[in-house]
């Protein structure tokens, strides 16, 4: 039997909902959140790891974990 490749996964933050609460930013392990200018939360694609713990954190509900644009 063939072993499934793993699909990367990433946070997505639906930017114009974000309240920029930073809920997100101190429960990122890698450091890939951040709030811009303070007004919505950012996420470096090349830190993330998809572990999901900013998305569960996040009060609004809008980060999302999701396959990774290649």
């Amino acid at each position: 039997m063939a072993k499934a490749t793993r699909i990367p996964r990433k946070a997505q933050v639906m930017e114009s909902l974000c309240v920029a609460c930073g809920c997100c930013v101190k429960v990122c392990p890698m450091k890939a959140v951040s709030i811009y200018k303070g007004i919505k939360a950012v996420v470096d694609q090349k830190l993330c790891v998809g572990c999901g713990k900013c998305a569960k954190e996040c009060p609004a509900s809008v980060i999302e974990i999701r396959e990774a644009r290649p």
